[in-house]
């Protein structure tokens, strides 16, 4: 297999996971997809290690069991107050292999002296190694989960000759003003093919069919204030040794 530049590997896993499909929230119950969408995916993550100098792209991933779903009776808040009774459906006993890298931000040029691969890449494997940085969550969260080093590709899966397997018209992710350089947010679809396991993600600029959604502006970030310079990090990290 192809090993990408500034690449990470990881597998993820929980009980439960929740990839809402946002067709099923009009009526107030969730259901999940089968499997993850590009953005739930680059979430995760996104809570392994993120800076804004840097974008995560979803190479592939590798679904490791069989998928089952399962409903459950959940008593959500209501707006006005009180509970209500609502059907969600999950997924069950996940786990994922997944292949990712990063690339800098040429829309974040004022954060261009963060821009050092090197340091990004390495606190980004010791950050696989300790879990990740912050709480990992399979679409919502009430469905923790938990990350751990693996070799891509390793081991057995329960798809591994189920040859291919078409899952229709999906959500692939949004599309954000500081990632695109373009003042709206917007929703991409696309159309997943699954071989043997293993499903190859597009790149967010060569899905076809983009809807938009509102206007947004980026968030400003200013190095050394609201945000670390990777080279403070990684000093620290050195100390930490």
């Amino acid at each position: 297999m192809t090993k990408i530049r500034n690449q990470i590997e990881f597998e993820v896993h929980g009980a439960y996971a929740l990839f809402t499909d946002p067709l099923m929230k009009l009526g107030g119950e969730k259901m999940t997809t089968q499997i993850p969408s590009y953005q739930a995916l680059k979430g995760i993550v996104e809570s392994i290690y993120w800076k804004p100098s840097i974008i995560w792209y979803i190479d592939e991933i590798r679904v490791m069991n069989a998928i089952r779903m399962e409903s459950k009776g959940v008593r959500p808040i209501d707006m006005s107050g009180g509970n209500t009774l609502a059907n969600y459906s999950y997924l069950r006993d996940v786990r994922y292999q997944v292949k990712a890298h990063f690339e800098f931000n040429t829309n974040r040029m004022d954060l261009k002296p963060d821009f050092n691969e090197h340091k990004h890449h390495n606190i980004a494997k010791r950050c696989v190694e300790k879990g990740g940085r912050r709480d990992v969550f399979l679409g919502a969260r009430e469905c923790q989960a938990y990350v751990e080093s693996c070799n891509f590709g390793a081991g057995e899966g329960f798809y591994d000759n189920y040859d291919e397997v078409h899952f229709g018209t999906m959500v692939h992710g949004l599309n954000y003003p500081d990632e695109t350089g373009r003042n709206m947010l917007e929703t991409r679809l696309w159309q997943p093919r699954m071989k043997n396991g293993y499903i190859s993600f597009i790149r967010p600029e060569e899905c076809s069919l983009v809807r938009p959604i509102k206007e947004m502006h980026a968030k400003s970030f200013n190095l050394g204030e609201s945000m670390t310079a990777v080279d403070e990090e990684y000093d620290e990290l050195e100390v930490k040794k």
